[in-house]
Protein backbone atom coordinates (compact mmCIF):
# COMPACT_ATOMS: atom_id res chain seq x y z
CA UNK A 1 0.00 0.00 0.00
CA UNK A 2 1.46 3.37 -0.97
CA UNK A 3 1.74 6.12 1.70
CA UNK A 4 -1.03 8.27 0.24
CA UNK A 5 -3.50 5.36 0.24
CA UNK A 6 -2.43 4.40 3.76
CA UNK A 7 -3.01 7.98 4.96
CA UNK A 8 -6.48 8.12 3.42
CA UNK A 9 -7.42 4.77 4.96
CA UNK A 10 -6.20 5.85 8.38
CA UNK A 11 -8.07 9.15 8.24
CA UNK A 12 -11.30 7.40 7.22
CA UNK A 13 -10.92 5.03 10.16
CA UNK A 14 -10.10 7.74 12.67
CA UNK A 15 -12.84 10.14 11.68
CA UNK A 16 -15.58 7.51 11.43
CA UNK A 17 -18.15 7.43 14.17
CA UNK A 18 -17.40 10.72 15.88
CA UNK A 19 -17.07 9.22 19.35
CA UNK A 20 -17.12 12.46 21.31
CA UNK A 21 -19.01 13.08 24.50
CA UNK A 22 -20.86 16.40 24.43
CA UNK A 23 -20.00 18.40 27.53
CA UNK A 24 -21.39 21.94 27.71
CA UNK A 25 -19.08 23.34 30.36
CA UNK A 26 -15.45 24.35 30.39
CA UNK A 27 -13.42 24.22 33.56
CA UNK A 28 -11.57 27.25 34.86
CA UNK A 29 -8.20 26.95 36.52
CA UNK A 30 -9.84 27.31 39.91
CA UNK A 31 -11.48 23.92 39.29
CA UNK A 32 -15.03 25.25 38.93
CA UNK A 33 -16.99 24.54 35.78
CA UNK A 34 -18.08 27.51 33.74
CA UNK A 35 -19.55 28.32 30.36
CA UNK A 36 -16.80 30.37 28.75
CA UNK A 37 -18.60 31.19 25.52
CA UNK A 38 -19.92 34.71 25.78
CA UNK A 39 -17.89 35.64 28.85
CA UNK A 40 -17.15 39.34 28.92
CA UNK A 41 -13.72 40.79 28.36
CA UNK A 42 -12.42 43.41 30.79
CA UNK A 43 -13.50 46.25 28.50
CA UNK A 44 -17.08 45.01 28.60
CA UNK A 45 -17.09 43.66 25.05
CA UNK A 46 -18.03 40.05 24.38
CA UNK A 47 -15.15 37.59 24.07
CA UNK A 48 -17.09 35.72 21.37
CA UNK A 49 -15.38 36.30 18.03
CA UNK A 50 -12.18 37.55 19.65
CA UNK A 51 -8.77 36.19 18.67
CA UNK A 52 -8.41 32.77 20.28
CA UNK A 53 -5.38 30.54 20.76
CA UNK A 54 -6.00 26.93 21.78
CA UNK A 55 -3.09 24.74 22.88
CA UNK A 56 -3.14 20.97 23.21
CA UNK A 57 -0.57 18.35 24.03
CA UNK A 58 0.14 15.65 21.46
CA UNK A 59 -1.70 12.35 21.84
CA UNK A 60 -0.54 9.40 23.90
CA UNK A 61 3.08 8.31 23.49
CA UNK A 62 4.88 4.94 23.72
CA UNK A 63 6.05 3.48 26.99
CA UNK A 64 9.70 3.95 27.89
CA UNK A 65 10.13 0.20 27.53
CA UNK A 66 7.79 -2.35 25.96
CA UNK A 67 4.14 -1.86 25.04
CA UNK A 68 2.33 0.29 24.12
CA UNK A 69 4.46 1.01 21.08
CA UNK A 70 4.41 4.02 18.79
CA UNK A 71 3.06 3.39 15.30
CA UNK A 72 3.35 5.60 12.22
CA UNK A 73 0.39 6.24 9.94
CA UNK A 74 1.83 3.55 7.66
CA UNK A 75 1.75 0.99 10.46
CA UNK A 76 5.48 0.97 11.21
CA UNK A 77 6.68 0.77 14.81
CA UNK A 78 8.37 4.06 15.72
CA UNK A 79 9.24 5.47 19.14
CA UNK A 80 8.62 8.99 17.87
CA UNK A 81 5.00 8.28 16.87
CA UNK A 82 1.67 8.05 18.65
CA UNK A 83 0.37 4.87 20.21
CA UNK A 84 -2.90 3.39 18.96
CA UNK A 85 -4.72 5.33 21.66
CA UNK A 86 -2.90 8.46 20.58
CA UNK A 87 -4.14 7.95 17.02
CA UNK A 88 -7.65 7.39 18.39
CA UNK A 89 -7.39 10.74 20.16
CA UNK A 90 -6.15 12.37 16.97
CA UNK A 91 -9.23 11.10 15.16
CA UNK A 92 -11.59 12.16 17.95
CA UNK A 93 -10.19 15.70 17.88
CA UNK A 94 -11.81 16.14 14.47
CA UNK A 95 -15.27 16.06 16.00
CA UNK A 96 -14.13 18.18 18.93
CA UNK A 97 -12.79 21.07 16.84
CA UNK A 98 -14.72 20.62 13.58
CA UNK A 99 -17.97 18.73 14.27
CA UNK A 100 -19.92 17.72 11.18
CA UNK A 101 -23.13 17.80 13.20
CA UNK A 102 -24.13 20.01 16.08
CA UNK A 103 -22.19 22.87 17.59
CA UNK A 104 -18.72 23.18 19.02
CA UNK A 105 -18.06 22.48 22.69
CA UNK A 106 -18.50 25.61 24.79
CA UNK A 107 -15.22 27.46 25.03
CA UNK A 108 -13.76 26.09 21.78
CA UNK A 109 -13.63 27.53 18.27
CA UNK A 110 -12.96 26.05 14.85
CA UNK A 111 -9.28 26.67 14.11
CA UNK A 112 -8.39 28.68 11.00
CA UNK A 113 -4.67 28.02 11.50
CA UNK A 114 -2.94 24.98 12.98
CA UNK A 115 0.61 24.87 14.31
CA UNK A 116 2.48 21.72 15.37
CA UNK A 117 6.05 21.21 16.49
CA UNK A 118 8.32 20.47 13.53
CA UNK A 119 9.34 16.78 13.30
CA UNK A 120 13.01 15.91 13.68
CA UNK A 121 13.47 13.27 11.00
CA UNK A 122 11.51 10.22 12.15
CA UNK A 123 11.52 11.53 15.72
CA UNK A 124 9.07 13.92 17.38
CA UNK A 125 6.31 12.96 14.95
CA UNK A 126 3.58 12.90 17.58
CA UNK A 127 2.73 16.60 17.37
CA UNK A 128 2.09 16.63 13.63
CA UNK A 129 0.42 13.21 13.75
CA UNK A 130 -2.02 14.43 16.39
CA UNK A 131 -3.41 17.17 14.16
CA UNK A 132 -3.18 15.29 10.84
CA UNK A 133 -6.82 14.07 10.79
CA UNK A 134 -8.15 17.50 11.84
CA UNK A 135 -6.06 19.38 9.28
CA UNK A 136 -7.25 16.99 6.58
CA UNK A 137 -10.88 17.49 7.57
CA UNK A 138 -10.45 21.28 7.46
CA UNK A 139 -8.47 21.19 4.20
CA UNK A 140 -5.54 22.92 5.87
CA UNK A 141 -1.81 22.56 5.60
CA UNK A 142 -0.50 22.66 9.18
CA UNK A 143 2.33 25.06 9.91
CA UNK A 144 5.49 23.19 10.99
CA UNK A 145 7.90 26.12 10.87
CA UNK A 146 8.59 26.08 14.64
CA UNK A 147 10.31 23.26 16.49
CA UNK A 148 11.73 22.35 19.87
CA UNK A 149 13.54 25.38 21.28
CA UNK A 150 11.42 27.88 19.31
CA UNK A 151 8.77 28.29 22.01
CA UNK A 152 9.52 31.98 22.69
CA UNK A 153 9.40 32.82 18.99
CA UNK A 154 6.12 30.95 18.56
CA UNK A 155 4.62 32.68 21.59
CA UNK A 156 5.48 36.09 20.16
CA UNK A 157 3.98 35.05 16.82
CA UNK A 158 0.76 34.01 18.54
CA UNK A 159 0.64 37.28 20.46
CA UNK A 160 0.33 39.17 17.17
CA UNK A 161 -1.83 36.62 15.38
CA UNK A 162 -5.48 37.21 14.55
CA UNK A 163 -8.28 34.70 14.20
CA UNK A 164 -8.56 31.25 15.72
CA UNK A 165 -5.36 29.24 16.16
CA UNK A 166 -4.68 25.71 17.40
CA UNK A 167 -1.22 24.67 18.61
CA UNK A 168 -0.05 21.11 19.33
CA UNK A 169 3.17 20.88 21.33
CA UNK A 170 5.33 19.03 23.84
CA UNK A 171 3.66 19.36 27.24
CA UNK A 172 6.76 20.38 29.18
CA UNK A 173 7.40 23.35 26.85
CA UNK A 174 3.83 24.64 26.57
CA UNK A 175 4.29 27.04 29.54
CA UNK A 176 7.25 28.56 27.65
CA UNK A 177 4.97 29.37 24.72
CA UNK A 178 2.42 30.93 27.05
CA UNK A 179 5.07 33.01 28.81
CA UNK A 180 5.95 34.69 25.51
CA UNK A 181 2.33 35.51 24.62
CA UNK A 182 2.05 38.39 27.09
CA UNK A 183 -0.20 39.04 30.06
CA UNK A 184 -2.60 36.20 30.88
CA UNK A 185 -5.34 36.12 33.51
CA UNK A 186 -6.14 34.12 35.47
CA UNK A 187 -2.60 32.78 35.71
CA UNK A 188 -2.20 29.36 34.01
CA UNK A 189 -0.59 26.44 35.85
CA UNK A 190 3.20 26.59 35.93
CA UNK A 191 3.45 23.08 34.48
CA UNK A 192 1.39 20.80 32.28
CA UNK A 193 0.69 17.60 34.20
CA UNK A 194 2.73 14.72 32.78
CA UNK A 195 -0.17 12.26 32.67
CA UNK A 196 -2.72 14.58 31.05
CA UNK A 197 -3.36 14.31 27.31
CA UNK A 198 -7.03 15.32 27.56
CA UNK A 199 -7.14 19.09 28.11
CA UNK A 200 -7.34 22.17 25.88
CA UNK A 201 -5.82 25.40 27.14
CA UNK A 202 -7.76 28.33 25.69
CA UNK A 203 -6.53 31.92 25.48
CA UNK A 204 -8.99 34.57 24.33
CA UNK A 205 -7.70 38.06 23.56
CA UNK A 206 -8.82 40.45 26.25
CA UNK A 207 -7.64 44.01 25.72
CA UNK A 208 -3.84 43.91 25.59
CA UNK A 209 -3.65 40.47 27.20
CA UNK A 210 -5.42 37.12 27.26
CA UNK A 211 -8.17 35.50 29.29
CA UNK A 212 -7.35 31.89 30.19
CA UNK A 213 -9.60 28.87 30.60
CA UNK A 214 -9.32 25.10 30.34
CA UNK A 215 -11.68 22.83 28.43
CA UNK A 216 -11.64 19.06 29.07
CA UNK A 217 -11.57 17.06 25.84
CA UNK A 218 -13.60 14.07 27.10
CA UNK A 219 -13.19 12.30 23.76
CA UNK A 220 -11.86 8.90 24.93
CA UNK A 221 -12.69 6.56 27.81
CA UNK A 222 -10.60 7.54 30.79
CA UNK A 223 -10.51 11.26 30.00
CA UNK A 224 -11.34 13.29 33.08
CA UNK A 225 -13.56 16.32 33.56
CA UNK A 226 -11.14 18.42 35.56
CA UNK A 227 -8.56 21.09 34.73
CA UNK A 228 -4.83 20.91 35.28
CA UNK A 229 -4.08 22.53 38.63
Amino acid sequence: MDPATSRRSLLRLLTAGGAVAAVPLAAGCDGRSRNVVGTSASDGESAVGADTVMIIRHGEKPAAKGAPFGVTEDGQVNDGSLTVRGWQRAGALVDLFAPRKGSLRAGLVRPATIYAARPNGDKSLRHSETITPLAAELGQQPKLSYGKGDEAALGKKLASAHGNVLVCWEHSAIPDIVAAMGAVHPKPPAKWAGKRFDVVWVFTRDGKGWRFSQVPQLVLPGDVNSPIS
